[in-house]
């Protein structure tokens, strides 16, 4: 008797399931009705600021909810969240402008591919909008803190154009940045003057830095941190030994002795030097029409005074710049700190040697000390990924959830507009 009634439960449900009875079947265009419905709510907040230059259509899908503009909606929503609403032609556009009038400028944008098919392939197969949306949501905590305080105040009639304009602008550079992240990251934001390294739990250390000046810019990307360098040398890069170094050692005999250089036909100290009275320099000044290749170079060999200060921490980049201690502690007291040649000095170089060394690489804090006190060169790799992005976002919400704004120092508020 008990067999017989199970096996009429389980005719039942098999008749249900192939009735289709409590399984929504999708349109011709792959949309359930609980997904329209999910999307609809998604736009109605616009939860990840990428209606941008749609509202048009927005306003036809939200009308009619008609499957095919609502396909198109979805996918032209999902590329604004992937790779943001600033436009970049425009953007390229005045960057190359800027090269070509000498300034070392570089901006990074990580655009990622979206491809219809595959958006339609998962919509079809019935995952959730969010789920969809979800490779291209950024991962990084000011994303949704910027898109909350945007929110607040664009429902507040007090609010400037001006002011929402820039809070949006920097929630698109954010869209722009390397995805993927992870849990723990270094984040330099240029116009802030400031580093810090994040986890998981927040902010972990913060500090004051100094960045490029206006003509030799801090460039915009991401790598990852690869070794710290303990007493550096400096390999004095080939503008600055043409347009500083040169200069001043032809006026000045004992320049080289008093800044601790020494001459090599590498950057590598243990090679034969060079006697500065053996070369003829004027023939290497870059104002020279004809000025030869950099053959020699110029190297500030470790010391306490060097101009590296007694570490760097080195993420290997095309721009040849990294993080590092600075002689020129003063520079810090300024509200304004534009004085590098593209390089971070950082206010707190021990710190930030202290936390790195500690929580990413297998060296213990007496090794580290005994390294650091030798004046010797030592280079200290890493045991865990962390990424150093350099940033440019001239609104911040910080620890404290205050909003916080930056001055355009590079002036990509004006040369970044929005496409909508």
């Amino acid at each position: 008797m008990v067999k017989k009634f199970m096996r009429l439960i389980l005719l039942g449900v098999s008749a249900i399931v192939l009735s289709g009875c409590g399984v929504e079947t999708p349109d011709s265009e792959g949309w359930r009705s609980v997904q329209k419905d999910e999307f609809l709510e998604i736009l109605k907040t616009d939860k990840y600021a990428s209606i941008c230059n749609q509202q048009a259509l927005y306003e036809k899908v939200k009308e009619s909810e008609n499957s095919k503009l609502m396909s198109k909606l979805l996918i032209a929503y999902t590329k604004n969240l992937a790779n943001g609403c600033i436009d970049l032609k425009s953007f390229n556009a005045s960057q190359e402008k800027r090269v070509e009038k000498k300034i070392a400028t570089y901006y990074e944008t990580y655009l990622q591919d979206v491809k219809e098919s595959d958006i339609m392939r998962k919509l079809k197969a019935g995952q959730s909008i969010e789920e969809i949306l979800k490779p291209y949501v950024p991962q990084y905590a000011q994303f949704f803190d910027l898109k909350k305080r945007y929110m607040l105040l664009e429902g507040d009639a007090n609010t400037s154009k001006k002011t929402l304009r820039k809070i949006r602008l920097n929630l698109e550079r954010l869209k722009l940045m390397k995805p993927g992240l992870g849990d723990n990251y270094a984040l330099v934001n240029v116009p802030e003057y400031t580093v810090r390294v994040i986890d998981k739990n927040g902010t972990a250390v913060a500090m004051a830095v100094v960045v490029g000046q206006k003509h030799q810019q801090t460039p915009i990307f991401s790598a990852n941190l690869q070794y710290v360098t303990l007493n550096p040398q400096w390999g004095v890069p080939d503008s600055i030994a043409r347009n500083e170094v040169i200069p001043q050692m032809l006026k000045d005999p004992t320049y080289l002795a008093s800044h601790n250089m020494v001459i090599r036909k590498s950057y590598d100290l243990s090679t034969p030097e060079i006697d500065k009275d053996s070369v003829d320099w004027k023939a290497y000044l870059i104002k020279e029409k004809d000025s030869k290749d950099m053959t020699y170079k110029f190297i500030e060999v470790p010391s306490k005074k060097n101009g590296l200060g007694r570490v760097k921490f080195i993420f290997p980049n095309k721009h040849s710049v990294y993080m590092h201690d600075t002689q020129s502690k003063h520079l810090f007291k300024r509200k304004v700190r534009t004085y590098s040649h593209g390089c971070v000095r950082l206010e707190k170089p021990v710190v930030m040697l202290e936390h790195i060394s500690k929580n990413y690489t297998s060296k213990s804090p007496e090794e580290v000390k005994e390294w650091y006190d030798s004046l010797e060169t030592k280079h200290m790799g890493l045991s865990k990924k962390l990424p150093v992005h350099t940033a440019y976002l001239t609104t911040y919400v910080d620890e404290c959830g205050d909003l916080l704004s930056f001055r355009d120092i590079y002036g990509f508020d004006k040369s970044q507009k929005l496409n909508f």
